[in-house]
């Protein structure tokens, strides 16, 4: 009996020390669970800080100018217009009040910061520059690049390039350099052979092999997207596509945005040649040529725009 009654003591001796082990294991699990995830919380949110206080840091990363001052700018509609209205904080916070002026043609901006009236504008490619200023005696100067727009070929009554009809009606801008532009396209695609060495210089009559005996027809460029109906093919410069409401996917054809043409056609900030290097020209093209902008320009235009620096 007693050997019963001192087995039976020892069993629950054993179960209340296993009770105890198992009570006080509980908490330390619980306490060690509860500090691991105040550990982790702390992480995230040094984390969340460290990179909120790094975007802060990238938006007033351009140094504001002395004194503050207000650009005039010229801008065709979309997506040069679009870009300066979404610029306007991060211009205003380094110094740079700007006042954009939409415009729907490729010479009234230039004349009009030759003349003075504007202070800036922004619509169009070097190339093109080069161009205008020697045949209407102005004096207009880049002063960077901001953004480049793949040129492309759109269906007008027709949509298969690779059966074309003999005598198909192609648009094309009717300015020299986005002529050369959209015929180096059309050569690309294998639609017409161009004179060797022609390059930005080419017109219709640089054609040497025309196997389709398509016809060119020179349009002014902000009228082509208005044309598109009565023509089988356009050629069209991205802006003029973008604003009349076709995506970079419906483009049959594009330039490559890898290729010269990239650096060669992108489109730049341009003021007259007194203003070249004054600091708001430069700081002007600081904000524009922005990480800030160059993600709004990527997200918004899927590809139909292209930020180059």
């Amino acid at each position: 009996m007693k050997k019963k009654i001192t087995l039976a003591l020892a069993t629950l001796l054993a179960a209340a020390s296993l009770a105890a082990c198992g009570s006080s294991k509980a908490p330390e699990t619980t306490a060690a669970a509860t500090e691991a995830a105040k550990t982790e919380a702390a992480k995230e949110t040094a984390a969340e800080t460290e990179a909120s206080a790094k975007a802060e840091g990238e938006k007033s990363a351009v140094e504001p100018l002395a004194e503050s001052v207000t650009v005039k700018i010229g801008a065709t509609p979309s997506p040069h217009a679009e870009i300066l209205e979404q610029a306007k904080d991060a211009l205003a916070a380094a110094g740079i009040n700007i006042e954009v002026v939409v415009y729907n043609d490729y010479v009234q901006p230039n004349l009009a910061v030759d003349q003075g009236e504007l202070q800036a504008n922004y619509f169009q490619h070097q190339p093109y520059l080069d161009d205008f200023n020697k045949e209407n005696n102005t004096h207009v100067t880049s002063v960077g690049v901001v953004h480049y727009e793949p040129f492309g070929i759109y269906a007008g009554k027709s949509n298969d390039l690779s059966a074309i009809a003999d005598g198909a009606q192609i648009a094309v801008p009717n300015d020299t350099t986005n002529e050369a532009r959209a015929l180096q396209l059309l050569q690309a695609k294998g639609i017409i052979t161009l004179k060797d060495g022609v390059g930005l210089a080419a017109t219709k009559q640089d054609i040497l092999e025309n196997p389709h005996n398509i016809e060119i027809l020179e349009v002014e460029a902000a009228q082509i997207p208005r044309s598109i109906d009565s023509v089988d093919f356009a050629c069209m410069n991205g802006n003029y596509a973008i604003d009349a409401g076709f995506k970079p996917s419906d483009a049959l054809a594009q330039e490559d945005a890898s290729s010269e043409a990239a650096q060669t056609f992108a489109n730049v900030i341009a003021v007259a040649e007194a203003d070249a290097n004054s600091d708001w020209a430069k700081k002007l093209v600081e904000v524009l040529q922005s990480d800030e902008i160059a993600n709004y320009i990527t997200s918004t235009y899927e590809g139909g725009v292209i930020p180059i620096k």
